[in-house]
């Protein structure tokens, strides 16, 4: 009886993912994103979103269009290839193409050409870090050297990143052009990635695997790529999308049980950006239950601390004033990042607000912590859950956050099902011949292929 809602919520949710054979989500999904775009474009007052509206909506709208297209076919014709999970995925890619990459391109093209509104404000910080890192071996400023700049350019004078974000600056510090903005490099960055994640996942499975799984892959790409709070991140401000997708790698690489590549890829994004610290901590705990935490740790801390000491050495207050003073609102100027998520509401509408919403906070982490303690994660889904609901709850209590930092937990939350070991083949299975990926004629329909996928995840 304990175990019944949780049943019925994964049961609803396998229902709605496998609706038309997938089709039916990815038609709310691309119809949603469009509406979503739309208003954007309308009524956003950052240029840059603006700009990403514009373009990400007649995306979007495409993208709807074809899978209603894909529907059609499929009621006429169930077991056409134009409607199996390649077409699927051909959709998404066209989807990722025209509502990010393609704003990329654009923006950074008219930003080259002298546009100063497409780019946000992470973007020239980034590319300003590593021109200093050329120029002086640290990518962070003193507290001195921002207190000089003018009060209008002190937000930017801060790096509220770790050392290694700075090597997407390298190429602008290079020459100035199109394919030297920042988020080129970020989106490249997040398109190998990915691609060796999902490798990593494929790979695992078995010759004969119920065709679900490769589903469960593709929804889990869609929640990282096309979905809007990505797309939007990724096309105006970028930074966290290497980030995220390293995690994600990490994540699959765990799957496949492989800790030490898992801990190296992890420790890749801890070098860019604090968020992946939590991650690691809870893969590491995941290796000592694998008896292989030394083999996650060495890569999990190694690589951050080796991208911190030089830097160290340089300039330690800088590092000090950039990665620890300033996002714990002790620098000279206050960070921006105020979406009205409870912790923020918390903070500026209560007496000592901030004190409340911060015992909120440590209260949900010792929360974690006790149930890390009880019950350590077995799984790369166990991890994944973990990590999605973790940082969920710290974004929403966090007295200054931002509403694109949910999608590191909807991305991690939506990867489970596509983490969870491949159902073995049964003799039924045999029987049905299951078909490779978007061919035509299956024994079983794709429905019950994922319906049978997902069994391992709940």
């Amino acid at each position: 009886m304990t175990v019944a809602a949780p049943t019925v919520r994964r049961r609803g949710w396998r229902a709605l993912d496998t609706a038309g054979d997938g089709l039916a989500l990815d038609l709310t999904l691309y119809a949603a994103s469009a509406v979503f775009a739309a208003v954007t474009a309308l009524t956003s007052t950052l240029l840059p979103h603006r700009a990403w509206g514009t373009v990400a909506a007649a995306g979007y709208l495409l993208a709807g269009l074809a899978v209603t297209a894909q529907l059609l076919i499929r009621r006429r014709h169930p077991t056409s290839p134009l409607t199996g999970l390649s077409a699927r995925s051909a959709v998404t890619a066209f989807a990722w193409a025209t509502t990010t990459l393609l704003p990329v391109l654009l923006q950074s093209t008219e930003r080259a050409g002298g546009r100063t509104d497409r780019a946000q404000e992470e973007v020239i910080v980034v590319e300003e870090s590593g021109r200093r890192l050329v120029d002086t071996g640290t990518p962070y400023l003193g507290h001195d050297a921002i207190a000089a700049l003018p009060p209008g350019e002190q937000l930017l004078g801060y790096t509220p990143y770790q050392p290694g974000m700075a090597l997407f600056g390298l190429p602008r510090a290079a020459v100035d052009a199109a394919w030297t903005d920042a988020r080129v490099w970020f989106a490249l960055a997040t398109a190998g990635a990915l691609a060796l994640a999902v490798r990593a996942l494929r790979r695992r499975g078995t010759p004969g695997t119920p065709g679900g799984r490769d589903a469960a892959v593709l929804r889990a790409v869609q929640a990282a790529t096309v979905l809007p709070v990505c797309a939007l991140t990724l096309a105006t401000g970028g930074d966290d999308l290497p980030v995220l997708a390293l995690c994600l790698l990490a994540l699959a690489f765990a799957a496949a049980d492989r800790p030490g590549r898992a801990g190296v890829a992890v420790g890749l994004a801890g070098a860019l950006k604090l968020f992946a610290w939590p991650v690691a901590l809870v893969l590491i705990i995941w290796g000592t239950t694998r008896r292989a935490g030394w083999r996650v740790t060495a890569g999990a801390v190694g690589l951050p601390v080796a991208a911190l000491l030089p830097v160290l050495l340089v300039d330690r207050d800088a590092l000090v004033e950039n990665v620890l003073r300033f996002p714990l609102g002790h620098g000279l100027v206050t960070s921006p990042a105020q979406s009205p998520f409870p912790g923020h509401l918390v903070a500026t509408a209560l007496p000592a607000g901030r004190a409340i919403a911060v015992v909120l906070l440590l209260a949900a982490g010792l929360a974690i912590a006790v149930r890390l303690g009880r019950r350590p994660p077995r799984t790369a889904t166990d991890v994944a859950l973990v990590c999605g609901y973790g940082l969920l709850a710290a974004i929403l209590l966090m007295p200054s956050t931002r509403f694109g930092y949910l999608l590191y937990p909807l991305a991690f939350l939506v990867w489970a099902p596509a983490l969870a070991p491949p159902r073995p083949v049964d003799a039924a299975d045999a029987a049905g011949s299951v078909p490779a990926v978007g061919s035509a004629g299956p024994a079983r329909s794709a429905n019950q292929r994922a319906e049978d996928a997902d069994t391992a995840y709940t």
